[in-house]
């Protein structure tokens, strides 16, 4: 089973982390972040993943589709027990988000209950090339990735003392490592990228503040994207200067 844990509740419990001030310290006691069995596979397989897009709303189903159907293909060997995912598309009236609750304008894709969720609009399908959507499905699929393999659920578990420095340390760890995913499915799927500046930006339908410094987030996507192992993106044995 998949488990996206919301991004929008973890802004929320902000609310109640308090005010102590406190240096944060490295993740300890939490096997399933700090040695995780994924970290031992091997790199992503290439997989032959020709996409074409169009600008049409059934092309650009058909691109996402497929997409995920490579994605799948890709992380299959990696993830113990792999479950493969399939698509919904909702109807574009459907603005509400399911990890947030918010409605949201444009295109949104997003891990609900075991299955990706996509809203198409027309920044996605009148786009001239694929950077927004193949950018969203990737970062998304960091999600499936961090459900199947327990390192979504360590995440909500970990104890931050009601220290609000602490908690944020572990939000960008997350975050950062879904960064290095999202990297390392480029690889495999033969991306070929030469700036990724632009990349970081997307998916851009709400800002997270959790995301870490740009040089960190330029750091942790291009080291996975550079070894295609989903070791090179183990950012809860880092140095806080890293994940900052």
């Amino acid at each position: 089973m998949i488990n996206r844990v919301l991004a929008g509740t973890a802004v929320g419990l902000t609310l109640l982390s308090g005010t102590a001030t406190a240096h944060a310290e490295p993740v300890k006691g939490a096997p399933e972040l700090t040695h995780n069995e994924l970290y031992k596979a091997a790199k992503l397989p290439k997989v032959s993943c020709k996409l074409n897009k169009g600008t049409s709303t059934a092309s650009t189903k058909k691109y996402v589709t497929e997409l995920v159907g490579c994605l799948n293909t890709a992380w299959k060997p990696a993830i113990k027990d792999f479950k493969p995912v399939e698509v919904k598309f909702k109807e574009a009236s459907d603005k509400r988000s399911c990890s947030t609750g918010m409605d949201l304008s444009g295109s949104i894709a997003e891990v609900c209950a075991t299955f990706i969720s996509v809203r198409l609009a027309n920044d996605w399908i009148k786009a001239k090339d694929d950077l927004k959507v193949f950018t969203s499905i990737v970062m998304t699929w960091s999600g499936v990735v961090t459900g199947q393999t327990g390192i979504g659920e360590a995440w909500w578990s970990l104890e931050n003392g009601a220290v609000e420095s602490v908690m944020h340390e572990h939000n960008r760890r997350y975050y950062l490592q879904v960064d290095c995913f999202a990297g390392v499915s480029a690889k495999s799927l033969g991306r070929v990228v030469k700036d990724w500046k632009p990349v970081i930006k997307v998916p851009d339908s709400w800002k997270n503040r959790f995301h870490g410094k740009t040089a960190n987030r330029l750091y942790w996507i291009k080291k996975g994207y550079a070894s295609g192992r989903p070791g090179a993106c183990n950012t809860w044995t880092a140095g806080s200067t890293k994940v900052a």
